[in-house]
């Protein structure tokens, strides 16, 4: 049985995509950009970014600590340690594996991060 989870974008119709989708047990997180901290710093927009998350992850079914894998996207490689630290905060005890790759652009050229997230809950 497959969930859509919208996050309310206006462009989720429009390009055919949902901000996660759930099957059965696994959740897809789709890549997620800080939208609403576009002109922040990386620290706050990595923030930002796992405050949509962890909203999906909630709407459908889940949390953090159901993460398995995550993907960071960063356009600027000096940001990685700051952005490792934020991972880090969240995911010190979880510890998903995680993949950081440095990017030449993001879909909106102020995003410095974008991440995806997997996660899989527990059976019924």
């Amino acid at each position: 049985m497959r969930s859509n989870i919208t996050g309310g974008s206006p462009f989720e119709p429009i390009i055919g995509f949902s901000r996660a989708v759930r099957i059965r047990n696994t959740i897809h997180v789709a890549g997620t950009g800080p939208v609403g901290a576009d002109n922040e710093d990386i620290t706050t927009q990595t923030r930002r970014v796992f405050q949509i998350i962890e909203k999906a992850l909630a709407d459908a079914g889940a949390s953090f600590n159901d993460v398995v894998r995550t993907r960071m996207y960063l356009t600027h490689v000096e940001d990685w340690e700051a952005v490792g630290r934020v991972h880090g905060e969240i995911f010190r005890d979880i510890r998903p594996a995680a993949t950081m790759v440095v990017v030449a652009a993001l879909l909106n050229p102020n995003w410095r991060i974008e991440i995806e997230a997997d996660a899989v809950v527990p059976s019924p």
